[in-house]
């Protein structure tokens, strides 16, 4: 009696690595001859990516470098800057800089001081943009507006000083003293409704403020019929110390 055979199990298609492809059709690749196909398509392209990248971040390191040698020279020059015709000469030479902002805030209180007001609402006007601390900044507009009351631009003056006053992102302490000169204003032309409004924005803006305290003798004395007050001068930086700046941070 023969012995009967029992034929092998056919391979699973695909996973036989001697399988001739059946009727022209392409033969099964794994994940390593697709990876090692891509690479040798594809290294140059690569190469030149990887080299790119490297590129960017070494310039981009070389400038911030650069950046910060650049402001630590500024800031050297600007402290050498001790009188008008140097912060004048400082400002010129690195005009767009926040040292020049601050070199021309400098030149505006000093003008306002020396009692021309012409040039100093035009010196706070030309600071105000370049400087990027925002108290100076402030301080800046709001001398330009004081600065065209006392030059005799009381239109252009005043209209300053509204829209300080409007400007919520003011500190509130800017915001009431812009309050008080439109007020010292209101007095000035004898419009006592004006005053009371004025003296009730300005108890709302910051009531236990210094304004709020002058605004109270502002009306008191305006009930008297005494002269209203001229508008004070915007506090002005000391000679000895140069005022703190923060330079912004390199991109």
């Amino acid at each position: 009696m023969s012995t009967s055979t029992t034929p092998p199990s056919p391979t699973p298609a695909g996973n036989d690595p001697t399988a001739t492809p059946v009727d022209g059709a392409p033969a099964v690749l794994s994940f390593e001859d697709k990876l090692r196909s891509f690479w040798n398509e594809n290294r140059v392209a690569i190469f030149a990516l990887c080299v790119l990248v490297l590129v960017v971040i070494t310039g981009k390191g070389l400038w911030e470098f650069y950046q910060v040698q650049r402001d630590n020279s500024i800031a050297a020059d600007y402290a050498k800057a001790t009188n008008n015709d140097q912060l004048k000469a400082f400002a010129a030479s690195h005009s767009g800089h926040v040292l020049a902002g601050v070199a021309t805030l400098r030149l505006a209180d000093d003008a306002y001081t020396a009692g021309k007001f012409t040039d100093a609402a035009a010196l706070y006007a030309k600071a105000a943009p370049v400087i990027q601390s925002a108290p100076l900044v402030a301080r800046a507009k709001l001398g330009a507006a004081v600065s065209k009351l006392q030059a005799g631009d009381k239109t252009g003056g005043e209209s300053d000083l509204k829209a300080l006053t409007s400007d919520l992102g003011l500190p509130s302490a800017v915001r009431a003293e812009a309050t008080y000169h439109l007020a010292s204003l209101a007095v000035a032309k004898g419009d006592s409704a004006a005053l009371q409004t004025l003296i009730e924005q300005i108890n709302s803006i910051a009531p236990q403020s210094l304004w709020a305290q002058r605004g109270m003798l502002l009306q008191a004395e305006a009930n008297r019929g005494a002269p209203a007050p001229t508008a004070a001068a915007p506090a002005a930086a000391p000679e000895a110390a140069a005022p703190a700046v923060s330079f912004p941070k390199a991109k």
